[in-house]
């Protein structure tokens, strides 16, 4: 016959804590035993309870009878507020032994309930568990324990938080929350169930699905003793729970070939073995090993220092519960579990996964094991460190702190130093860009007594550069097209790195159309495809263009324009030797200064403009150099003679000058000589003053004239441009 006896069998560490601290007390020669209370039974075990009132504990239900002094214990299922206040207000010694589990439930409750949340706690509202707990809300949490409890409770409109009792089922969790969460929509919930219950539960339902007979060990006052009995009988129906080795049933045992032995969390370990005993005893000499051994054998010891395999068995923010095969549960604080500061344990960690962990104290008085796997971790990092220095491999490394002079990194838990100087083949400004990115790196000092190791990026760059190089001068050649990257600006064009190479692509190669700068077409880190145009191997040049040739607006040119033809187009640019005039994207014509207008002009701008639509001819194509030259004066009508004769400067600065005007101004002089003569003797005074009066007068009358004409002639040449 075989026997299986469940690994989690017996007190969790929050029950043995708590039984703990009463033998403790109760074995104080200094205290007096007859002042020794517990409010409630400490566990729900009888035997345990009676063990503990032999020595001189006495049970209290209610704080308020009459207890004047002494020590009084807060049992494992912990107590409200307003009872450590009036334990307080009594003067009393207070002894806490309530479960550190059911004390996360405590804070998490009066933050929430702060925070105004509802509470619902999905328990047995008489469970004295919960009873504390719903203190901790100020008794204002709806307990509910069946699909019936959530249909009377009442509409709730505020936040909702939903917390469990520590011994209830997985399955009625999720059942209902289910529907909690039909009924209601704003949620949050928290899965308090213990994490030693949860294992419990999941390894009682595999044994009895396996066995003839099933054995649960327990109070049957005991919550968590009564669900696995609950749990076990769905999947053996010869599942039996007793207390004490006088209980087990009246079976023949030599008919079973397995049964199934677990225990709840409130059974000492010394009445399982009386159980396993007795079992021993019945089968006599039937069995081919011994029951007790087989017990004592399934219960492991650890001590500090030692390394183990664990199984997950819960986590949260910041802890990892890990079953051990102990009769406690392993804890491992999350900074003890990975070194990366972006480590998240609901995307990272899985229920069931083996892991090798580091035993770091183990507390027998406080029912815990404290655990590190970043040790184990470490010593195993440490060799891939080694090997990729030997063997000069590439590693990832998070930059997670800035320092003077670099960055620290880490690798596989271990902090490398990196200098700024080792950061890249091109100067950094600011080491920040770096923090919290993934780099990589290669190992290029490792110092094992000094603890000093020293990574390099830039090794890595400047390896890939001239491997990439040393591929892009082999291959190249002219015509051929390149994937690139801008790299940088200048003002004559821009830099792409073709591959470890940098190849220039002037200001006239990068596009049809005329660009001022690079970067108005143009931003640095483009993926760009470049033409090679012309290379130098030896002084290191490469011509490149970005060009595209079926884009070339000059490909068909011939076939669209002839010389004598006239066109219409825009100016886009004025320049002293005349404009440039816009065919069509692309293609612009020449208007030599001396083809503007049929007078001489001072420079282009005295009669044209930048955004101007003007018509001119096309005297002269030439497609080998792409140059149009035009003509806006062939168009123009011929003008008359004064006007060629009077269009000596510019339009705005014409002084025109004719015969007639000229004769007058003799005739005038002329007069007044003769006149000056006949009068000089007699009247030279009289005569000399109205002479240059008059004289004035015609001087300044011609000079009218001559802006009169000048005038007409401008207006009538502005008018033909027009």
């Amino acid at each position: 016959m075989e026997i299986i006896i469940a690994s989690t069998a017996g007190f969790c560490f929050g029950v043995d804590r708590a039984v703990n601290k009463a033998l403790d007390l109760l074995n104080n020669a200094e205290v007096d035993k007859n002042k020794v209370y517990s409010l409630g039974p400490i566990i729900h075990n009888e035997q345990v309870i009676g063990l503990l009132t032999s020595k001189g504990l006495k049970v209290i239900d209610n704080i308020d009878e009459s207890v004047l002094e002494g020590n009084i214990i807060v049992r494992a299922h912990g107590a409200s507020p307003e009872t450590y206040k009036k334990i307080d207000d009594k003067g009393l010694s207070l002894i806490d032994a309530t479960c550190p589990y059911v004390k996360k439930i405590h804070d998490l409750v009066k933050e929430k309930s702060d925070d105004g949340y509802t509470i619902i706690i999905i328990g047995n509202k008489e469970h004295p568990e919960v009873i504390g707990i719903n203190g901790w809300s100020g008794n204002n949490a709806f307990v509910v324990e069946s699909q019936e409890d959530i249909n009377n409770l009442p509409d709730i409109d505020d936040k909702i938080c939903v917390v469990a009792q520590t011994t209830i089922t997985g399955d009625n969790w999720v059942k209902l929350n289910k529907l909690l969460k039909n009924r209601f929509k704003n949620i949050v919930k928290f899965d308090t169930i213990c994490n030693a219950t949860s294992t419990r539960q999941e390894e009682a339902s595999d044994i009895a699905n396996r066995v003839d007979l099933m054995i649960v060990i327990g109070s049957k006052n005991s919550s968590n003793t009564n669900k696995l009995y609950e749990i076990c009988r769905k999947y053996c129906k010869e599942t039996f729970i007793i207390e004490v080795p006088g209980e087990l049933p009246p079976v023949d045992i030599k008919k079973i070939k397995k049964i199934g032995i677990t225990a709840g969390a409130s059974t000492p370990d010394w009445i399982i073995k009386e159980v396993v005993k007795k079992m021993d005893e019945l089968n006599k000499k039937d069995v081919e090993f011994n029951f007790a051994d087989a017990f004592e054998e399934s219960l492991i010891t650890l001590k500090s220092g030692d390394v183990v395999m664990g199984k997950i068995i819960g986590f949260n923010a910041a802890e990892v519960f890990v079953d051990l095969g102990f009769k406690s549960d392993g804890i491992i604080p999350i900074g003890e579990y990975s070194t990366d500061p972006d480590f998240d344990p609901e995307k990272e960690l899985k229920v069931g996964e083996e892991i090798k962990v580091f035993v770091v104290r183990v507390n027998d008085v406080e029912g815990t094991v404290l655990l590190s796997k970043r040790k184990i971790d470490s010593l195993k990092n440490f060799e891939v460190i080694d090997e990729a220095y030997a063997n000069k491999t590439t590693l990832s490394a998070k930059v997670t702190e800035i320092t003077n002079g670099g960055v620290i990194a880490i690798v596989k838990g271990i902090k490398v130093f990196v200098p700024a100087s080792q950061l890249s083949n091109k100067y950094i400004k600011d080491l920040n860009e770096f923090l919290h990115k993934t780099i990589r790196i290669r190992i290029i000092e490792n110092n094992k007594e000094r603890r000093k190791i020293i990574g390099s990026g830039r090794v890595i760059l400047e390896e890939e550069k001239h491997k990439n190089s040393s591929a892009v001068w082999d291959n190249i050649e002219k015509g051929k097209k390149i994937s690139g990257t801008v790299k940088g600006f200048t003002d004559f064009g821009a830099f792409v790195d073709i591959g470890g190479v940098d190849g220039l692509v002037h200001l006239s190669e990068l596009s049809w159309t005329r660009v001022k700068h690079p970067s108005d077409i143009l931003n640095i880190g483009d993926t760009v495809e470049v033409t090679i145009l012309d290379f130098d191997k030896d002084k290191k040049r490469i011509s490149l263009s970005l060009k595209n040739e079926d884009e070339n607006p000059w490909k068909n040119i011939a076939d669209k324009y002839k010389v004598g033809d006239v066109i219409k187009g825009k100016i886009t640019r004025l320049v002293p030797f005349g404009v440039f005039v816009e065919l069509e994207k692309g293609v612009d014509g020449l208007v030599h200064i001396s083809q503007i207008s049929n007078f001489k002009i001072g420079k282009p701008g005295d009669l044209l403009a930048i955004g101007q639509d003007v018509e001119a001819k096309i005297v002269e194509l030439n497609l080998e150099t792409k140059k149009i030259g035009l003509s806006i004066k062939d168009i123009l009508p011929e003008s008359d003679d004064a006007a060629d004769e009077t269009a000596e400067k510019s339009s705005e600065n014409i002084e025109v000058k004719t015969e007639v005007n000229a004769e007058e101004i003799v005739e005038i002089k002329t007069e007044k000589k003769k006149k000056e003569k006949a009068e000089a003797k007699t009247e030279k005074k009289t005569v000399k003053k109205p002479v240059k009066k008059s004289l004035k007068k015609e001087e300044k009358e011609t000079e009218k004239k001559k802006k009169a004409v000048s005038k007409d002639k401008t207006e009538e040449i502005v008018k033909d441009k027009e």
